[in-house]
């Protein structure tokens, strides 16, 4: 019986992801969990969405599919479990270098753009995330303004 249980525990939060760190671990949750953030900011988490995070997280993670998939799915339980999307910026801002974080944000960007519009509820959102990793609101616009000359918007 304690066998099972211990197997049944490893197997869910075991050495799933690349590397065999809880932090990491963590981080990339963290991470995952800020798309799904913004993702749900409009009220309307589509499938091109979703798609659109499985791509960036297994590119930036290094991750196959299936991790990919885990890890969606274990930042949206963290989602729904969370009070604020600080737990998640505090954690990135700590570990990510200023560069790293440039890149969320312009994936975020990237993200948010996917159906051509900017609700306010994502503009606001995208607002807080980026003081919370301590960009100046210039910055927060640059990002922007690079993702949308990147997509011709």
């Amino acid at each position: 019986m304690f066998d099972f249980i211990k197997q049944l525990l490893s197997s869910s939060s075991g050495n799933f992801f690349s590397g065999n760190n809880s932090e990491e671990k963590k981080l990339q949750i963290a991470t995952c969990a800020l798309f799904i953030e913004i993702a749900s900011a409009d009220f309307n988490f589509s499938i091109d969405e979703r798609n659109e995070i499985l791509s960036v997280m297994k590119t930036t993670f290094d991750l196959s599919d299936e991790q990919s998939e885990e890890l969606v799915r274990l930042a949206e339980e963290k989602v729904k479990n969370s009070v604020s999307i600080y737990e998640f910026t505090q954690l990135i801002d700590q570990n990510f270098s200023r560069d790293e974080k440039f890149e969320i944000l312009k994936n975020l960007w990237r993200l948010v753009y996917l159906d051509n519009t900017l609700d306010q509820y994502e503009d606001h959102l995208m607002k807080r995330i980026g003081n919370n990793l301590k960009f100046e609101h210039r910055e927060i616009m640059a990002a922007k303004l690079l993702v949308k000359e990147e997509l011709k918007l």
